[in-house]
């Protein structure tokens, strides 16, 4: 039976600093792989979980920050659609101040002209979506972003029609609509002649189609400077909140790393210390031998 081995003081003294100095070198080696000066709530629960709360809000802000950024993304499709709507109101108009001053037969062809435009217009307004959002082609239509967690901070944008019928007050199904809704014509432009105040009344329903598509660009232009600058301060508040995680959690790879050449400097002083106190004991039990 093996019996228990005795050591002395001075011996199970340096055995214990040995221990303790492995033990930081464990420590500080782990810091240095990780970055980590906290990696649990063993290390300090105090900064460890603060430095969660934190972490989690940075996370939680930057699932709004992509709700933002799509939010200026769907409105910058609808401003792009609404400046096409124009383009196509101005050609319409155009095609318009032609009619005036043409011929009957010039005018049965513009009169195509005309609700080719008015038909694509309506085509590109039901075009204009993005994720299945569409808001110039109906007013039932809403972007709802949501800036935070915490607060009732919510920018609601309310759809428009802007297709050709909602705007001027007729569809453009042929020319003959127009002449109809105006005069109690049923063969179109060529048989208005003369009349030109059917065109003014037409022409002044395209000018007012014009403001009416401008003024609901500058709505949309407004909404999308206020998410960007909503986005550009979540973006540097989630750095924030980060950096202050951070602070609390991560080490200094300068400082951990002197303190491992330190710690292995001790270490080897203490195994020699060790070696000293061995040979000290052996010397004694020499004298009895």
């Amino acid at each position: 039976m093996a019996e228990n081995v005795t050591l002395s003081g001075s011996i199970r003294t340096n055995l214990l600093t040995l221990q303790k100095t492995g033990d930081l070198v464990n420590r500080t080696n782990s810091r240095l792989s990780t970055g980590l000066r906290v990696g649990s709530a063993v290390d300090d629960a105090v900064n460890y979980f603060q430095a969660k709360s934190l972490s989690d809000r940075a996370a939680d802000l930057t699932s709004r920050k992509e709700g933002i950024d799509q939010g200026i993304s769907s409105l910058k499709s609808a401003i792009g659609g609404l400046e096409a709507v124009e383009k196509l109101l101005v050609q319409m108009k155009g095609v318009l101040l032609s009619a005036k001053s043409s011929t009957a037969a010039e005018r049965v062809d513009l009169a195509s002209q005309f609700n080719t435009l008015a038909t694509q217009l309506t085509a590109l307004s039901n075009d204009t979506s993005f994720q299945g959002l569409n808001l110039i082609n109906a007013t039932g239509a809403n972007l709802k972003v949501q800036f935070s967690e915490k607060t009732s901070a919510i920018l609601d944008v309310g759809g428009t029609d802007n297709r050709f019928s909602a705007m001027v007050g007729f569809t453009a199904a042929g020319a003959t609509v127009i002449a109809t809704a105006v005069t109690g014509l049923t063969s179109g432009w060529s048989a208005i002649s003369a009349s030109v105040s059917l065109f003014d009344n037409i022409i002044e329903k395209m000018d007012s189609a014009v403001t009416t598509v401008r003024s609901n660009g500058k709505t949309l232009g407004t909404n999308v400077a206020l998410l960007q600058t909503r986005l550009d301060f979540t973006k540097a508040y989630v750095n924030t909140l980060k950096e202050g995680a951070d602070k609390l959690t991560l080490a200094d790879l300068n400082e951990e790393g002197a303190n491992l050449v330190s710690l292995q400097t001790r270490q080897q002083l203490g195994i020699q210390a060790l070696s000293f106190a061995g040979q000290q004991d052996q010397g004694i039990l020499r004298l009895f031998g």
